[in-house]
């Protein structure tokens, strides 16, 4: 099983808290109304706590009071639930991920069938918030496009077609005029459409699950966890405010799980950066294409994301950088932004005069060996962790995985996950840094236009 299983201690560890973003998502800003501020005071007592807000948390809460109707969970954030790390990605729900740079891509069948299986099961968990309970979140089940600039975008895209292939998956190829057409970009050369990913608003879907949760849910944001101590009969956990006391406690805080004693020094985290623009006149949306809204994953993984939004908004993603202590500052950000009017100026000449309303950063956490963190980390004390990318499908199976083993039920998903490699010991840090740093310098040069 994917997990070490802690000895219980009854030591009092000090957490810490995530940093503060510098800057405000642009996700969250267009999102409408926020949620009712509501952080955890006093000392209270739960059935359960999930620790954060995020696609593996939500879906966590939301499965574990969905089996558990009578058991009272409490799901706290230490920010705003939707301008967390989940709600600064592209908003792309993907059931099967591309990487035709990774030598056995191709060849790993068993591999992405299982990758498929379960991004779908997130898949399915989303779709069921969004049809059954009325979450908005502007669900568009229009696939994605692959795009090319270059002819080595191109040739990865024929890779990716391969391994599409093998898995038996439908798709299209969309030749010059067409993806011109549909972007209104002369940039772009070819094409390949793939038609099981959602797009969504994640900030929007992120707040309005978040409403929808069963009635046994409490949720608290502004509500870091600053010390634990994990034992019987209840774990005791500190906020700035009060305390919780839990017979269990799920961990879903991404990179940061590290912090509270597991997996320590495993994580690689990084930023990936985007942009917004404000939302588009009429005959500004006439140069954007002729399709209402798309989202185009770049051919090179080092190359831009591009959305544009059924709210008439484009949203352009690209720059990794290496997060010291899971932070960045806002220089770093208007740093990216810099890279992101280089990439609306090569689409959109004419239009791109008119910059951008936001730009942020989210947090990624890698591990050295691909490997996740899934499982009970001490007694009643459950944990994933290491999306390693593609987070949203992948995030929500997670956490409804997660809170299914902590339930005493399993699924295909659990055994699948049970089975996935732990985080394996990078590098030391500078030199895992230094690494990270020559690595992302040299990718991104390589990816050229596609950039």
């Amino acid at each position: 099983m994917n997990s070490f299983n802690q000895t219980m201690t009854k030591e009092r560890k000090v957490v810490q808290p995530p940093h503060p973003e510098p800057t405000v998502s642009g996700w969250y800003t267009a999102a409408g109304p926020k949620l009712a501020l509501l952080p955890q005071e006093g000392d209270v007592a739960c059935d359960c706590l999930v620790i954060g807000g995020g696609w593996m948390g939500l879906h966590a809460a939301r499965r574990f009071a969905e089996l558990n109707p009578q058991s009272s969970v409490v799901l706290v954030d230490a920010g705003r639930i939707g301008n967390n790390a989940s709600g600064r990605c592209m908003g792309f729900v993907i059931d099967l991920a591309h990487n035709p740079r990774k030598r056995d891509f191709v060849e790993d069948i068993k591999g992405n069938k299982e990758e498929l299986f379960v991004n779908l099961d997130g898949i399915a968990y989303i779709r069921s918030a969004v049809e059954e309970h009325g979450v908005d979140c502007d669900w568009d089940a229009q696939g994605k496009y692959h795009s090319a600039a270059t002819a080595h975008g191109v040739e990865d895209l024929h890779r990716f077609s391969q391994a599409l292939d093998k898995l038996g998956q439908n798709y299209s190829w969309v030749e010059t005029p067409e993806i011109q057409a549909i972007t209104g970009s002369k940039h772009y050369i070819k094409a390949l459409h793939h038609p099981g990913t959602v797009l969504v608003q994640p900030a929007k879907y992120l707040q309005n699950a978040t409403r929808r949760l069963p009635a046994n849910v409490t949720v608290h944001e502004n509500t870091p966890i600053v010390a634990v101590q994990f034992g019987a009969p209840k774990h005791i956990c500190e906020t700035p405010a009060g305390t919780i006391r839990a017979s269990k406690v799920i961990i879903c805080a991404s990179g940061y799980l590290t912090k509270f004693g597991f997996f320590d020094n495993r994580a690689i985290p990084l930023y990936t950066f985007a942009s917004m623009t404000r939302q588009l006149t009429e005959s500004e949306l006439s140069q954007v294409g002729n399709k209402r809204a798309y989202g185009l994953i770049p051919a090179n993984s080092f190359g831009t994301t591009v959305r544009r939004t059924i709210d008439n908004r484009l949203f352009l993603r690209n720059v990794y950088s290496y997060a010291t202590d899971f932070k960045t500052t806002t220089q770093d950000v208007m740093k990216a932004r810099v890279q992101q009017q280089i990439a609306f100026d090569r689409r959109w000449p004419e239009l791109s005069s008119i910059g951008f309303e936001a730009s942020w950063g989210g947090l990624l956490t890698l591990a050295q060996n691909g490997g996740m963190v899934f499982g009970e980390l001490a007694e009643k004390v459950y944990g994933a962790a290491f999306c390693n990318g593609t987070g949203v499908a992948r995030g929500a199976a997670f956490g409804k995985a997660i809170a299914d083993l902590a339930s005493g039920r399993s699924s295909p998903v659990v055994d699948i996950l049970k089975t996935r490699a732990s985080p394996s010991k990078p590098y030391p840090r500078p030199v895992t840094a230094m690494g990270v740093r020559i690595v992302t310098a040299v990718r991104f040069r390589q990816a050229g236009a596609e950039v």
